[in-house]
């Protein structure tokens, strides 16, 4: 059998920062195909809180879709926001206290369950549909 792969675009954008948030999640095959595309109103948080929550979003919903076989799945998580991307991969710290606990849901979630999790910066042009989920979700909530 060969392993499956799974990317996940992720985006969370805030209208003020902090302000009325929104976090997007748009799922695909390795080859590109969608599978699902989730979204959420946050209320006001900030912009960088709405990324984290963008990134459980998507883990949360590949988890409902594939159960206990998410654990042999490579998946990919990608974002345009380099802050998150590199703090989720430990090559930064986590200066802004608030998102302590975003980021050890996401490293619970990768050491009991997705032990082949991988974060990927990509230009903001590759991440139009998470984004316009995002914003779909912000528009929805206001």
């Amino acid at each position: 059998m060969t392993k499956r792969k799974i990317i996940i675009y992720t985006d969370g954008g805030s209208r003020g920062n902090p302000g009325p948030a929104g976090a997007g999640a748009y799922i695909t095959d390795g080859e590109g195909k969608k599978l699902k595309g989730v979204s959420k109103f946050l209320g006001v948080q900030t912009n960088n809180f709405a990324e984290y929550e963008a990134v459980v979003l998507g883990l949360h919903e590949v988890k409902k879709m594939f159960g206990k076989n998410v654990r042999d799945m490579d998946i990919e998580v990608r974002m345009d926001s380099e802050l998150i991307k590199k703090q989720l991969s430990g090559e930064y710290q986590i200066r802004e206290e608030s998102l302590f606990p975003h980021f050890i849901k996401i490293w619970n979630m990768q050491v009991k369950d997705l032990p082949k999790l991988k974060f990927t910066h990509v230009p903001r042009e590759k991440n139009q549909d998470a984004d316009r989920l995002a914003n779909e979700a912000m528009d929805d909530g206001q």
